[in-house]
């Protein structure tokens, strides 16, 4: 496929992936050149079929870093749901909720507002239209393009269009385009496939602690009548997933009676059994949450992935030629449970080290390590300092981490890091085998009703999710014969419980294999962070493949 002729198109600054990161770098800087009457080209792809369709969060967002962005602007000119009013912080049993009498300063959402992500990007999307920026969705990266020395990054390539599972072009093939850019900056989300590509050829993580991952998975259900105040917000430690593991439910209210409802599972786990879709499950079946979604009807379900490692698990951020901003570069505060306000920053501080770069016509390491220093010098540093062990502490159970983040309130963020530095471990290497989980009935008893309590193919019908199923599978499995024998014996096959959209399903017909269903992926990345084996490869797909989130 190299000898392809592709078109090739000259930009001068390129991002990739439209999510806040990128929506904000990319106004920021427009910006930056205006007032500085300088030109230059701007373009953001985006792998989705349109923006916002593959932007999930929880959402409580800080409205910091869109204060800064648009200064003339009130809170109340946002695509804002509500201002958080009455929080709540509770500690779930298997049948009663008891009220946290006190809820930390740093995990208040006080000042925060209730949002959908997707609602927020694709208004950004429409401030960036106006500001003449290039937007292009339906285009993936798929490629990162080097100069002849291998040493400094000149673009991405976009992914081939029409070729047949086989390999083969098909009568709509369309070759991807070679986009060179001056600079190129990675906002392709948690765990993005060119962003780890970039991370293992120059060693961006030597030095770093382990990136510690979280999965969200998260539902939106229409409610008959307003149950709950507007503004409300309440998170939930304990049920389902114990002390063991890290993590927590949530829920929201939204605009006309939508219920925002979701958990996030730490992925560092040990028991392999772990199934996060299942725990989403559970707690819906807890006596309060089933009472509020009496008589409601779901509208919407999707998940992702968290970089949950905070400051001391963020990559060298430029190599020559390049930059990391947003979650693909870990920006998020575990322990307020927010990142956009981050993501958003870490654009707009690129931004600000380009708009030099463009003035000296350098984009070399030395001169966009100039965003590093930017970073440090800003709140947004100071804030990740502040959590900078919060979520190592977890590691060793709830009650650990608790004790760790209770006494970082009166630490500066220190906690139990005698040298200001808690460790971490990648999550899949912390999976025990199956020998640690042999008795493992947890989710025996889900009564999977088909109207409250979803399976998981009934939970992706609701994500939207579309892929054309003739085409190259974008998960790719290195060693196929590790996963029946080995993988089967050892672990049990984790990944037809972690993966929240049952990509991956054991079948028997004549030989036991595990069957990849690719068509069911919600685009989480789970797989890739989890396998015990680190075998399976997530790459992209065809362009507008994909969920198709509108709310979420």
């Amino acid at each position: 496929m190299d000898n392809i002729e592709r078109e090739i198109l000259e930009i001068d600054v390129l991002f990739v992936g439209g999510g806040p990161a990128s929506l904000a770098g990319a106004l920021h800087l427009n910006k930056l050149l205006k007032q500085n009457n300088t030109e230059a080209s701007i373009a953001i792809i985006e792998k989705g079929s349109e923006i916002g369709a593959h932007s999930l969060s929880g959402a409580v967002v800080d409205p910091k870093s869109l204060n800064e962005l648009f200064p003339n602007l009130k809170n109340e000119d946002f695509p804002f749901e509500y201002q958080v009013g009455k929080e709540y912080m509770y500690y779930l049993t298997k049948n009663k909720k008891i009220s946290v009498p006190y809820i930390p300063g740093p995990m208040s959402h006080h000042g925060c507002y209730i949002t959908s992500i997707g609602k927020l990007t694709r208004w950004l999307e429409e401030k960036c239209e106006l500001e003449g920026i290039d937007i292009f969705p339906g285009f993936a990266g798929s490629e990162l393009l080097y100069n002849e020395t291998g040493d400094t990054v000149v673009g991405v390539r976009t992914g081939d269009r029409g070729i047949d599972k086989n390999g083969n072009q098909k009568a709509n093939f369309e070759p991807g385009v070679d986009l060179r850019a001056k600079v190129t900056l990675l906002g392709e989300g948690s765990r993005g496939s060119l962003t780890k590509k970039l991370i293992k050829k120059f060693n961006l993580m030597d030095g770093k602690n382990p990136q510690n991952w979280a999965i969200g998975v998260k539902e939106l259900w229409q409610l008959p009548e307003q149950k709950l105040p507007n503004g409300y917000v309440a998170h939930t430690l304990g049920h389902p997933l114990g002390h063991s593991i890290f993590g927590g439910g949530w829920i929201y209210t939204m605009k006309n009676n939508i219920l925002d409802l979701g958990i996030v599972v730490g992925l560092d786990y040990k028991n392999p059994n772990i199934d996060p879709h299942h725990e989403l499950q559970l707690l819906k079946s807890h006596p309060w949450v089933k009472s509020l979604l009496k008589d409601a009807e779901i509208l919407a379900y999707g998940s992702k992935t968290l970089p949950e490692g905070g400051l001391y698990s963020i990559p060298k951020l430029n190599v020559n030629g390049a930059m990391l901003i947003g979650d693909s570069a870990g920006f998020l505060n575990g322990q307020r449970l927010k990142g956009i306000h981050l993501a958003m920053k870490s654009g707009m501080l690129a931004a600000e080290t380009i708009k030099d770069a463009i003035e000296k016509d350098d984009f070399s390491d030395n001169m966009l390590s100039k965003y590093e220093s930017l970073f440090v010098d800003s709140w947004a540093y100071k804030e990740l300092y502040k959590a900078r062990n919060f979520h190592q502490g977890f590691k060793r159970g709830l009650t650990f981490g608790m004790a760790n983040a209770g006494l970082g309130l009166f630490t500066g963020g220190r906690g139990f890091g005698l040298y200001k530095k808690l460790s971490s471990e990648y999550g899949h290497e912390q999976i025990q085998k199956m020998e640690t989980a042999k008795n493992f009935t947890k989710y025996e008893n889900i009564d999977y009703d088909g109207k409250y309590i979803l399976d998981k193919v009934t939970d992706v019908f609701y994500s939207a999710t579309s892929h054309d199923e003739d085409q190259i599978p974008h998960l790719h499995i290195t060693d196929t014969s590790i996963c029946i024998d080995k993988c089967k014996e050892e672990y049990g096959n984790p990944c037809q419980n972690f993966c929240p959209a049952n990509v991956y399903e054991k079948v028997d017909d004549g030989q036991e294999r595990i069957q990849i269903n690719f068509s069911n992926c919600v685009h989480c990345k789970t797989c890739d962070i989890m396998d015990p084996y680190q075998i399976i490869d997530w790459v992209t797909p065809e362009g507008g493949d994909g969920p198709s989130w509108k709310n979420m």
